[in-house]
């Protein structure tokens, strides 16, 4: 500790304890927000793009509270821009002025060359475009993490799941032999 006199002493042992802290319980700074984990048990995921997503003020805080869903939504192409339909963020419950649709359809941010490949690879290839979550960047900023996915047929998800079980029994055998 800096030799200090006085006030100086008080304010700079107050900005201390401020700064060690814990933040907030429950608010995300960043990191993930939502998280749509049955995406890549339906789909085989190609490739990911991250977006950026236009969200409203108490949007935003409502996210930020962890409370969103993903598990229906999808992203697609309007008028030249891809939109993210069907994602659900409940409505903020601590202000006055947060009305807004929970499931209405929000824009996503790209560039339009990445807008273009995306769209055609829908369009060429029967892919689809499959949110696999929501976070927030260093930055703070809301991103979105699309993936293109095949859809997978009924022996491809219990192949998937065959698979996924070795790996867990194996994982299992090898930390008991030691």
């Amino acid at each position: 500790m800096p030799h200090l006199a006085g006030a100086h002493r008080e304010c700079y042992l107050l900005c201390q304890t401020m700064a060690d802290a814990k933040p907030r319980k429950g608010l995300i700074s960043h990191g993930i927000a939502a998280q749509n984990r049955k995406a890549r048990f339906d789909y085989t995921i190609k490739d990911t793009v991250e977006a950026g997503l236009v969200l409203k003020g108490p949007e935003v805080k409502s996210l930020r509270h962890g409370r969103a869903t993903l598990t229906e939504a999808w992203a697609g192409e309007r008028e030249g821009e891809l939109w993210l339909f069907n994602a659900y963020i409940p409505e903020y419950q601590g202000g006055v002025l947060s009305h807004f649709e929970p499931r209405a359809p929000r824009k996503l941010l790209l560039k339009r060359k990445q807008i273009q490949s995306l769209a055609g690879a829908v369009a060429r290839d029967g892919v689809s475009l499959v949110p696999l979550q929501i976070h927030f960047n260093d930055r703070g900023r809301a991103k979105v993490l699309l993936g293109l996915g095949e859809g997978r047929k009924k022996q491809d998800k219990r192949a998937a799941i065959a698979s996924r079980d070795w790996q867990r029994d194996k994982a299992r055998l090898l930390r008991a032999r030691g």
